[in-house]
């Protein structure tokens, strides 16, 4: 059983994210640049940025989301260790509801403007945590992601404003004022490597202009304390990426739906 440490968790809860001394495996690191690498032969119409939900894997079709996703994304998302790390900050009851494939190409990689990642998202009430995971370096040079430390205590959502742009990965970025750009602390990672943070934490990314193409993965777990409402459309389907959060399917990945509002059966094949 994978565990973080006692000043891993006191960071997090402290500065809204951390990278833990857990690595992934170089063979299973291996299996998933080679389930990346069938991700984008699937889905050549899709800005390799936005493949959302790329861990829903529906025989020929799509993920009703626009992506043919790739069934070891799924693999990875409920591989016990990373469950386990992530329960050590959100308890013992785990939802899985979303895996996103960032890919920025090499000289052309889209910016992600600075955002909340709550703002987005059917939550309630508001609580998860993602494991941002690199399959290729993270560096300043190729668009890692951006934080600022501790912007997730006071549990706000800050004014966001919509962004008619065609060359964002999200089309929501904060309003002037919300916080100090300087503040901001660069997550380089090498591949294999992970980045928790909270639900809460400003963040963003530069684009990409430099020659070598950066990947990761955000994989995106609730407390089971929390509720999927498939009713609420945040932001109006205006986030620039194309969800459909109605048939977003669910999966309890540790312990059980202490809501009991969850639906896990919406989404699944058959």
């Amino acid at each position: 059983m994978a565990h973080l440490t006692r000043d891993e968790v006191t960071r997090y809860h402290s500065d809204g994210w951390v990278v833990p001394q857990w690595r992934l495996p170089e063979r299973q690191l291996a299996t998933m640049r080679e389930a990346l690498d069938e991700l984008l032969r699937r889905n050549p119409g899709v800005r390799p940025e936005k493949l959302v939900s790329a861990h829903v894997e529906r025989g020929g079709g799509d993920n009703g989301e626009g992506v043919r996703g790739v069934a070891a994304f799924l693999d990875l998302a409920r591989d016990p260790e990373i469950v386990d790390l992530v329960a050590d900050l959100i308890g013992d009851d785990v939802i899985l509801w979303g895996a996103h494939v960032f890919c920025k190409p090499a000289g052309a990689g889209y910016e992600t403007p600075w955002h909340q990642d709550g703002h987005y998202w059917p939550i309630r009430p508001l609580a998860t945590c993602t494991a941002w995971l690199a399959l290729e370096p993270s560096t300043r040079a190729n668009g890692c992601l951006r934080v600022i430390p501790g912007s997730q205590r006071d549990r706000v959502l800050h004014e966001h404003l919509h962004e008619d742009r065609a060359d964002l990965t999200l089309q929501q970025r904060l309003a002037d004022g919300a916080f100090d750009e300087a503040d901001a602390v660069d997550i380089e990672l090498e591949p294999g490597q992970m980045s928790l943070h909270d639900v809460y934490m400003i963040h963003g990314a530069a684009a990409n202009c430099s020659a070598q193409r950066r990947t990761g993965i955000a994989l995106r777990y609730m407390p089971a304390t929390s509720h999927f409402d498939r009713r609420l459309k945040p932001v109006d389907g205006k986030s620039g990426v194309a969800v459909n959060f109605a048939q977003r399917p669910l999966w309890l990945v540790k312990g059980v739906d202490r809501c009991g509002l969850n639906d896990f059966r919406t989404g699944h094949a058959g």
